[in-house]
């Protein structure tokens, strides 16, 4: 009896080996994950330019330096039929000073971008800037494109 106590304890043994080198790894495999994380960075980079104003406006080109600055400027469009956007929501002229306070919480050192399509009249992007500036909006400024290389 002895005898067998030993020979089952060898064969245990070597059971006991083999399901070491087939027991289940405990550790989690991240690669994958941070692949798909990283084209998924990818994919929002490209994007994220792509959704920045839903309003179609043909901007005029001009050589001047672009601006920059720390904080989200406000956009207000003005479409080639002479409709005003905040962001890409239609607005009254009417309502446009109210709203833009409204939206600002009467910040008036909140920087406005003024987007006017160029087959506008100049006088009706001017007009919607001067509505901007006696709301007592002081910085309020023009968007144009930079010229392309071809032209």
């Amino acid at each position: 009896m002895g005898a067998q106590l030993s020979s089952g304890s060898g064969g245990g043994g070597r059971r006991g080996r083999r399901r070491n080198s087939r027991a289940a790894m405990s550790d989690i495999n991240v690669t994958p994950m941070v692949d798909v994380m990283l084209v998924l960075l990818v994919i929002f980079m490209v994007a994220a330019p792509l959704m920045t104003v839903g309003v179609e406006v043909d901007l005029p080109e001009t050589n001047a330096a672009p601006m920059t600055g720390q904080d989200e400027p406000l956009v207000v469009s003005v479409s080639s039929d002479g409709t005003i956007y905040i962001m890409d929501s239609e607005i009254a002229q009417e309502t446009l000073t109210e709203k833009l306070d409204a939206i600002t919480d009467n910040k008036q050192e909140t920087r406005i971008f003024v987007r006017g399509d160029k087959a506008i009249d100049y006088g009706r992007v001017m007009e919607v800037m001067g509505l901007i500036k006696d709301a007592g909006f002081t910085k309020v400024a023009l968007i144009a494109e930079l010229p392309s290389k071809g032209s």
